[in-house]
């Protein structure tokens, strides 16, 4: 009778599984609405799911690095404690029939392949089918193979060891332990045992067959210890350490960066131990990083297999390993770092000769004017030609804001309405994601990137603008590929909805390299691989003082995410800003890797009644024009390494405690710190300085480490060198195509260093060349083929 009580009560449980399943689940009183972010999690709760959690080395093969690890099977169950009911796991005898063909504990294939010094890849299956081997778009190119790991092998672990530290698996309970070089544990899996300790029954590392479909799904979890932060995941508006928080990493529209939703969530991230993890997969992942219990890092993921790569060193070797796997931005071209002007919309060829007569009559230094949304006939509704009604020559209109050293920029999207010309040729030719039935997901028409006959059909839209003269391509959405269509590759949007945004950026970035001869896009969505198309921008911030402080913490994690390139749309994009606002946003934006003014009219200085507001425009533009040598070797240094411009005090200052706890500062390149002013009224601010001395831009005063109060200069930002820098400096033209690169100053900044260097970077050859300097401002070696003059 208990076994058929059970039987009833299982297939109740699967039925209503089923139903939940097939009616999106309700939360808060709300059900799911589409394309919002998904929280993997609840599956690991759900009773009426099977749960395996990984028990033992069954055997393993220390050569080849292949073995089987035993998993034993266990369901969630209640217990009730005093009134309050909670879950946990208990062993399962399964029912499954017939009993002959299937195993109760299933021994399941795990491979360590060890890619380089630094890096560790681990490979574990849920079910003994093994995935064929196929070109991941994530990867650039196929993972190389390091053979300098030593093998040592006892009764109780198999370990490796490298250069940088070590990995061992130990046999029961079975665990992942990696050690750095010293031995020190940096981090390990929860292993069953391990909840012996606690009243807190959490799952550790484990795999669940879901009730609803039998669906498998992976959990991978971590120890996190005393102090330990996490960075990175992607382009999240939080606080820059995770810990503390749940990310749910789906390629969602969050409406501006100051939710904990991504248009940019990607699944790598790194350790202040000194370690990193990369998830190799395109299914929605949850990270609790330590919010449902303190000690652990949780791994919800929506695959059914684990394909985990382990990084060891400090942040930039991290970075470095990270991006050499998964590609390194190309340099982006030089006008590229110049000033893009643009609004949501200029809508007439008027708009454009006119946007560029105030740019120059005004001398904002500028290279870019982006038409957004209305050059088209009907606003928003993309059909790659300009309006026949308010261009009446658009090619001319291109040459002649060429001939004015202007580049233009053009906005598009890849979903296309009922009303768009080319949604029945789109259907007709089968262009377009499909549902289960073949027909639409949405009401909408969704390019299918995956197709190739889709990506031709598009560039060959997207390259006759780039053949009229257009310079770039604004990549705009990308966040709403349908979770439940079919896709041409084969696979259904539950993979292929976060790899939209990479496949739709190299559509574009690969037709702008053909015609143009260079890689650069202006996109809002990205997932794990698209930092190899630059570039990235933050979305639509909201403009306030929130909007501004949530997009320094987008861009802060999503260069340590592995993004060299980024922007953000100065003063906020929702409302015209105020003027304060905007004058504290624009040299935030002038010491980005890319700078634009875009949003709700007006965004052009020029239209502002403020003499502050157009000199704090104009100022900070030729600030960075005069830095421009700087600016372009710092990034030529960043396709290298794999670095953001953008980038974290601790990447700098990575035995400096301090600059581990900051996310309202940041470096722009090496040298340069920048305190934004991120509260209405500041003209000063509590800025915290690594160890040693800082020379201040803007007044050449000099401070010491340690939290000191400093009061801006001419521009709204705190902005300071640090001691033994030389800053590359050109003089001020009105477009980077205009600035003369054979004559360069070379700005010391010395308060105790006795020698000082930098970084200089020709357009013209490509090649980073080191300038030192003594502190008398003799020069040690300078630039081949430049003419220089030291500055103190």
């Amino acid at each position: 009778m208990r076994i058929t009580a059970l039987s009833l009560a299982s297939g109740a449980l699967l039925a209503f599984s089923g139903l939940l399943d097939a009616q999106p689940r309700l939360t808060g009183g709300t059900s799911y609405l589409m394309n919002q972010a998904i929280d993997i999690s609840d599956d690991f709760r759900d009773l009426a799911n099977t749960y395996f959690i990984a028990d033992h080395l069954a055997s393993f093969d220390a050569a080849s690095g292949e073995g089987l690890v035993g998993w034993k099977r266990y369901r969630m169950t209640p217990r009730q404690a005093f009134n309050t009911n909670i879950q946990q796991v208990q062993e399962l005898q399964m029912l499954d029939f017939p009993g002959t063909a299937y195993v109760n504990d299933p021994e399941l294939r795990i491979k360590l392949d060890f890619i380089s010094p630094r890096t560790v890849r681990v490979r574990m299956l849920t079910t003994p089918v093994v995935p064929r081997e196929e070109e991941s778009i994530m990867l650039d190119g196929k993972p190389s193979n390091d053979t300098s790991w030593k093998v040592t092998e006892t009764g109780d672990y198999v370990l490796y060891t490298g250069d940088f530290g070590s990995i061992r698996i130990d046999r029961s309970p079975w665990r992942i332990v990696v050690l750095d070089s010293e031995g020190r544990v940096l981090t390990r899996t929860a292993a069953c045992q391990d909840t012996d300790l606690t009243q807190v029954k959490f799952l550790p590392f484990s795999f669940i067959k879901r009730g609803s479909d039998n669906a498998r799904r992976i959990n991978p979890v971590f120890t996190l210890s005393a102090g330990e932060m996490i960075f990175g995941c992607g382009e999240s508006a939080t606080g820059l350490d995770k810990v503390g928080q749940k990310l749910n990493l789906f390629v969602t529209d969050p409406q501006g960066p100051e939710t904990d939703q991504m248009y940019k969530p990607v699944p790598f991230y790194m350790s202040s131990r000194g370690y990193g993890l990369f998830y190799h997969t395109s299914a929605p992942l949850t990270c609790d990083f330590g919010a449902s219990y303190i000690g652990l890092q949780k791994i919800y993921m929506g695959d059914e297999n684990l394909d985990l790569f382990i990084f060891l060193g400090e942040p930039k070797d991290i970075l470095d390993e990270y991006t050499t796997l998964t590609g390194k931005a190309e340099m982006p071209p030089l006008w590229s770092f110049g000033t893009w002007m643009s609004r949501i919309s200029y809508f007439t060829q008027k708009d454009g000769y006119d946007v560029a007569k105030h740019i120059r009559e005004g001398r904002y230094p500028c290279d870019v004017i982006h038409f957004d949304t209305g050059w088209f006939e009907v606003d928003w509704q993309c059909d790659y030609e300009f309006s026949k009604t308010r261009f009446e020559d658009p090619r001319k209109m291109l040459d002649d804001l060429k001939a004015d050293h202007f580049h233009t920029c053009l906005w598009q999207l890849p979903y296309f309405t009922p009303g768009n010309r080319y949604f029945g040729e789109l259907i007709d030719k089968g262009l377009n994601v499909k549902n289960g039935n073949g027909s639409l997901s949405y009401e909408d028409v969704v390019l299918d990137f995956s197709n190739p006959e889709t990506v031709k059909w598009y560039q060959d839209k997207i390259g006759r603008l780039l053949d009229m003269g257009v310079g770039a391509i604004k990549v705009d959405f990308g966040e709403a590929a349908p979770l439940d269509g079919i896709y041409h590759s084969g696979k259904s949007g539950w993979y292929e909805h976060n790899l939209y945004p990479l496949r739709y950026g190299k559509a574009v970035s690969d037709i702008t390299a053909e015609r143009h001869g260079e890689r650069i896009m202006w996109a809002r969505s990205a997932w794990a691989g698209s930092q190899r198309y630059p570039l990235q921008w933050g979305g639509d911030a909201a403009t306030s003082d929130t909007g501004m402080l949530g997009t320094l913490h987008a861009g802060l994690s999503f260069g340590l995410s592995g993004f060299s390139f980024w922007s953000h749309d100065m003063g906020g994009f929702v409302q015209s800003s105020p003027e304060d606002l905007y004058c504290r946003w624009i040299p935030f934006g002038f010491l980005t890797s890319h700078t634009r003014a875009h949003g709700a009219p007006p965004t052009e200085p020029w239209l502002y009644d403020s003499e502050r507001m157009q000199t704090v425009f104009r100022e900070s533009a030729e600030m960075k024009y005069r830095l421009m040598p700087y600016v372009y070797a710092q990034a030529k240094e960043c396709t290298q390494k794999g670095l953001p411009m953008l980038r974290a005090l601790f990447v700098e200052f990575p035995h400096d405690p301090g600059a581990w706890k900051i996310d309202d500062e940041y470096m722009f390149g090496s040298q340069i710190l920048v305190a934004p002013l991120l509260e209405e009224g500041m003209t000063g601010r509590t800025v915290y300085l690594p160890e040693g001395k800082w020379i201040d831009y803007q007044t050449g005063k000099v401070y010491t480490g340690g939290w000191r109060e400093i009061e801006a200069g001419k521009l709204p930002v705190i902005m300071l060198v640090r001691d033994g820098s030389v800053l590359p400096h050109v003089a001020l033209a009105q477009s980077t195509d205009q600035i003369d690169w054979s004559r360069m100053e070379l700005r010391l900044y010395a308060a105790d260093a006795k020698t000082a260097s930098g970084l200089v970077c020709l357009p013209s050859d490509g090649s980073l060349q080191t300038v030192k300097v003594d502190r008398s401002g003799r020069i040690l070696s300078a630039p081949k083929g430049v003419s220089v003059k030291v500055v103190r």
